[in-house]
């Protein structure tokens, strides 16, 4: 397979000259023509070859022969070349632009992040060995990926880092879909007295319905799970009452509204009313007291919110990096002169 993207003098003159190199070579010395080494891929001024392949991957090649059936051996092998193959290209593009930037890593660095990847997985030196053996990967083999991992750091951490922004929302999000579940809802009694309110509600002026729609259910479901009412009142909602956390004081049923009356009549004391709609868009309310006594929620919450949130940024933040390391990557390869054999 050939790939060719921007063909420069300098490379296709080097391509040319080591091909020579290894015909004449070969010619040379016919009894030894099994000796000679191939190139399976250019890298503007650098040559990947068979050898450096197979060493790479030896140890990925070694369990697929032993674990592989007869019938399937070849092609699996030939898919995990081309994959160590394109991996290979990423690392020598890596390589190349942080020599070009006099970017370096020493053994000490290696050894450092080998240390912290032991520490951040709670294993032995032995059992990570372990494990990466399972995964046909050796020390040696892991610890120029690392190498790399930092070179790469070095070139584009800060850069791209930088653009990283990871909002309130996100995180809320991400919080609403992992840490928060569905139990079944609660039994109520009935009281007399007078329903002190607080209300959220996203109107659907300045967005479609169903973003309105989606807001509100994300700011539900954070309130069911115990998220202080009042401060995503204040991040959510966008009525006049959105100022005070959503605070509209004491009402009798006789003043609501039909569907405000609807969705707070049979509340306890502490809970929140479904959602409802309205001409103008969505809301819910949180009974502060009268009306009835509280009950238990009916969203389950796996860990507090202010528990995990700095966890939840972090995990968003290392989704992003790696999207933006696989563009920067891409960048590179579409700037290159990269050619397979």
């Amino acid at each position: 397979m050939c790939i060719s993207r921007r063909v420069r003098p300098t490379t296709a003159g080097l391509f040319f000259a080591i091909t020579l190199f290894f015909s004449a070579l070969s010619l040379s010395h016919p009894v030894h023509a099994e000796m000679v080494d191939k190139i399976v891929a250019v890298v503007n001024d650098d040559v990947i070859t068979l050898s450096d392949l197979e060493r790479e991957g030896e140890p990925t090649f070694r369990k697929i022969a032993a674990k592989a059936p007869s019938d399937q051996l070849a092609p699996a092998l030939a898919a995990a070349r081309a994959e160590i193959l394109e991996t290979m290209i990423d690392k020598q593009l890596i390589t190349q632009k942080a020599a070009a930037q006099k970017i370096t890593v020493t053994d000490a660095e290696v050894d450092a992040a080998f240390a912290n990847v032991m520490q951040r997985t709670h294993m032995t030196r032995e059992q990570l060995l372990a494990k990466l053996d399972e995964a046909g990967v050796d020390e040696a083999i892991y610890k120029e990926t690392l190498r790399t991992q930092i070179l790469q750091n070095k070139l584009v951490g800060s850069d791209i880092s930088s653009k990283i922004v990871i909002t309130d929302d996100m995180v809320l999000d991400y919080y609403d879909t992992h840490y928060v579940s569905h139990a079944a809802a609660p039994s109520s009694t009935t009281s007399e007295d007078g329903y002190y309110l607080l209300q959220i509600g996203c109107s659907f002026q300045g967005s479609n319905k169903n973003e309105a729609r989606d807001r509100i259910q994300k700011a539900h479901n954070l309130v069911k799970a115990g998220e202080d009412f009042k401060a995503v009142a204040r991040k959510f909602s966008d009525l006049p009452s959105r100022a005070d956390g959503g605070d509209i004081g004491t009402f009798e049923l006789d003043d609501m509204a039909a569907n405000m009356r609807h969705a707070v009549a049979g509340l306890q004391a502490g809970e929140i009313s479904e959602i409802i709609e309205t001409p103008e868009g969505y809301q819910f309310f949180k009974l502060l007291s009268g009306g009835e006594v509280a009950g238990p929620s009916n969203i389950v919450a796996k860990a507090p919110f202010e528990e995990v949130k700095d966890k939840i940024k972090q995990e968003l933040f290392d989704q992003e990096m790696k999207k933006a390391y696989a563009q920067w990557v891409k960048e590179l390869k579409d700037q290159a002169y990269i050619q397979k054999l």
